[in-house]
């Protein structure tokens, strides 16, 4: 029990960092830049939401969201319509 303890603490901080660094690459009225927003909206929601199933000691559905917050904010910085930083550990691309 404790790994996934950890694990889920850590995914959380990564998914908090990497939200606060991520910034939208497109005007916010063109349709990039909407698409940059629904990518920080769904990353900031799954954080919310993972907090909430940590709150109740389900770190499956914790680590789970937390994850998934991530992968949308690597897949906006991927398709380019997330500026994030290309250097440490915060993502992938």
């Amino acid at each position: 029990m404790t790994d996934i303890v950890e694990k889920t603490e850590r995914y959380e901080q990564l998914l908090a960092e990497a939200l606060s660094e991520a910034e939208v690459a497109s005007p916010a009225d063109s349709p990039l830049g909407e698409a940059a927003e629904d990518c920080v909206e769904m990353a900031a929601s799954y954080l919310d939401d993972g907090r909430h199933f940590r709150e109740e000691d389900d770190f499956v559905n914790a680590l789970a969201s937390f994850s998934y917050g991530h992968a949308w904010l690597d897949a906006g910085a991927r398709i380019g319509v997330l500026d994030v930083p290309r250097e440490g550990h915060l993502f992938t691309v």
